[in-house]
């Protein structure tokens, strides 16, 4: 059967497969059972074709008729930035904020491990010997850089994270590492880092960030951060590889509107499900699957292990990765499949399972190829009410593989990212419930090399919801602003 065929035959059978959700935005999905006795036919999926890129006429994007785009800040090739700073490469989370004169700016992580100098000024840098962190670009709605500068240097890991509504970006670093844990799973030594990693961080749309870790927000390998304005919470998501992950609130000591920032002190806790402690959420769940939660504190958030300065730590990177997990399970704590990209909207974070909905695991750990056996979930957790709700289950590889950093389109729609080792497309996922595509990664690098596997990240609108930008995420990334009729697609 022909691959278009396959999917559209798997995503006809993915409501009464996987897709399932009760109130909210995403009503429909029960709604879309019945759709041929009440006469509404889902959307078309839209056609994906070749479109060439602004920037020099090469196809990098497969997109629906009357789409276009331009790409930016590829580091292919030097990059560098107006404050003097190499562009570094790993380009992943991002948001997008209001820019002077009608532009966007975009404060942009860079996903890098290891030891090495931090890019930019090394003096402003949290660890000198960390390569993470963010730049921030001042851009038009059509992808042209105007500004560009390094905002936060010397982290690690820098994945994905959150806009803030008061001007600020959170950024996630997804690792432990420091001096005092042991080898990651790259093997490389820990021992040229000078400070602890595992932390949030705010950066200032219009500056640089003070580079100070919000460390009662948990040192964990934290992946992303919604926050919800109404209660003043900020809700973490945890990709803890081959472990369970959690998903975790952190209640600032005062709440930020009314002081214009993210303050460190306050408590973080983490989600369990009413009287079913540790149930496993990254198994496949039931239809309709919603569940009353609670919280769990967790009292040692940001723990520092001994070491001896030029020597291996003693404590090693599965131990440290888990010792915040560790005490929310201990009290009930629910287990997930590799959580990442989380978005709130009207009242709903809405977060992905990367590898949920597959059998139950048959440990907690560590599985080399991640825990959980499934092609994702999206959740969604109802802030005020407290209940958490299954709102989409991939029922296998061709409808939704691996999805990973989400964002909300104006009109309530859903853009997911694929991180996946084949096709890696843009997914589109409407209120209505129903699943399209909205790009698809043609990437072909200067030496002539397949690179349609790189992954999508950091997928954000601008303001005006005229452009959705987003990055593909690899050692040689780039970012892309793309726009057209989005409403014609459902978007």
């Amino acid at each position: 059967m022909p691959d278009l065929d396959r999917r559209t035959l798997l995503r006809g059978a993915a409501a009464a497969a996987g897709g399932a959700v009760l109130g909210g935005p995403f009503l429909g999905f029960v709604a879309r059972d019945q759709a041929g006795a009440v006469g509404r036919r889902p959307a078309p999926d839209p056609v994906l074709g070749p479109v060439p890129d602004l920037r020099d006429g090469q196809v990098r994007l497969h997109l629906p008729e009357g789409f276009q785009y331009r790409s930016f800040h590829d580091t292919e090739f030097p990059v560098v930035l107006d404050d003097g700073t190499r562009l570094p490469g790993r380009h992943d989370g991002m948001g997008a904020f209001r820019g002077r004169g009608g532009t966007v700016r975009l404060v942009r992580n860079h996903e890098v491990n290891n030891p090495g100098p931090a890019f930019g000024d090394a003096s402003t840098a949290y660890d000198p010997m960390a390569q993470g962190g963010t730049t921030t670009i001042e851009v038009t709605r059509y992808g042209e850089v105007r500004r560009s500068w390094t905002s936060l240097n010397g982290t690690m890991m820098n994945c994905s994270g959150g806009v803030m509504p008061w001007g600020s970006w959170i950024t996630c670093e997804e690792t432990v590492n420091g001096p005092d844990v042991g080898p990651d799973f790259t093997g490389t030594s820990n021992v040229p880092l000078t400070q602890p990693h595992g932390f949030i961080y705010e950066v200032p749309v219009d500056g640089r960030s003070d580079g100070q870790p919000i460390t009662a927000a948990g040192r964990f390998a934290h992946e992303s951060v919604a926050y919800d304005p109404r209660g003043g919470h900020l809700y973490l998501t945890e990709d803890n590889f081959g472990f369970p992950s959690g998903f975790y609130r952190y209640t600032p000591p005062r709440h930020p509107r009314s002081c214009g920032r993210l303050l460190d002190g306050g408590r973080l806790q983490m989600l369990a499900v009413r009287g079913r402690p540790n149930l496993d959420l990254a198994a496949a769940q039931p239809r309709h699957a919603a569940y009353r939660v609670e919280w769990v504190d967790i009292d040692d958030p940001a723990p520092r292990f001994p070491y001896t300065p030029g020597e291996v730590a003693p404590t090693t990177n599965e131990q440290a990765l888990t010792y915040v997990s560790r005490q929310g399970w201990e009290r009930g704590a629910a287990y997930f499949s590799r959580l990442e990209g989380s978005a709130y909207d009207d009242g709903v974070v809405y977060f992905t399972a990367t590898q949920g909905g597959g059998p139950a695991e048959t440990s907690t750990g560590p599985i080399a190829d991640g825990y959980g056996n499934g092609h994702g979930q999206v959740w969604a957790y109802h802030c005020r009410s407290q209940v958490l709700r299954l709102v989409y289950e991939s029922p296998g590889p061709d409808v939704l593989d691996f999805p990973d950093n989400v964002t909300t389109s104006p009109r309530g729609t859903l853009v997911v990212c694929e991180d996946n080792v084949n096709d890696n497309y843009l997914r589109g996922l409407t209120p209505r419930g129903e699943l399209f595509d909205i790009a698809l990664n043609r990437l072909v690098s200067s030496t002539g090399a397949d690179r349609s596997n790189d992954e999508f990240a950091g997928s954000t609108f601008s303001p005006d919801g005229h452009t959705l930008f987003v990055n593909i995420q690899a050692s040689r990334g780039m970012t892309f602003a793309i726009w057209g009729p989005w409403s014609r697609i459902g978007v």
